[in-house]
């Protein structure tokens, strides 16, 4: 989900929908791990960062990458437009692991053309906190 570079989106208001696909307000769901709160478990970061890739949140994604494969910035592409996040497995990443697996398929319209994204990413507890870590993409 790394783009090339565009100034940040405005988050949605927090009674709006979540751009992770659960149905609770932003607010209420991924808009209060942008906020500062911990994701409890692998899946719970994965739809966070989906979202904070929606919204363009930078600093957000920077925080919950894990340190030993953090990339210096995160930068979006024009055009890009994040629709919809469908999640195929977890394995693992409970609040009682230290790792855990998402698998997942996020749905974008890049200048006007429809696409998906389908990965498996890897997520570890760094200092008692989800990160993610890789991803490898799949068919």
């Amino acid at each position: 989900m790394k783009h090339g570079s565009q100034p940040r989106r405005t988050p949605p208001r927090a009674e709006r929908a979540c751009p992770c696909g659960l149905p609770a307000a932003y607010g209420e769901c991924c808009g209060r791990f942008h906020a500062g709160a911990a994701a409890p478990t692998a899946e719970a970061l994965m739809r966070s960062r989906y979202a904070a890739f929606a919204v363009e949140d930078e600093a957000y994604l920077l925080r919950t990458w894990h340190p030993t494969t953090r990339p210096p910035r995160v930068e979006f592409e024009r055009g890009m437009r994040w629709t919809g996040l469908e999640i195929e497995d977890v394995s693992g990443g409970s609040p009682v692991h230290t790792d855990g697996t998402v698998t997942f398929r996020a749905g974008y319209t890049y200048r006007g053309r429809p696409g998906e994204l389908r990965e498996k990413s890897r997520f570890a507890r760094h200092q008692g906190a989800w990160t993610y870590l890789d991803a490898v993409a799949t068919a």
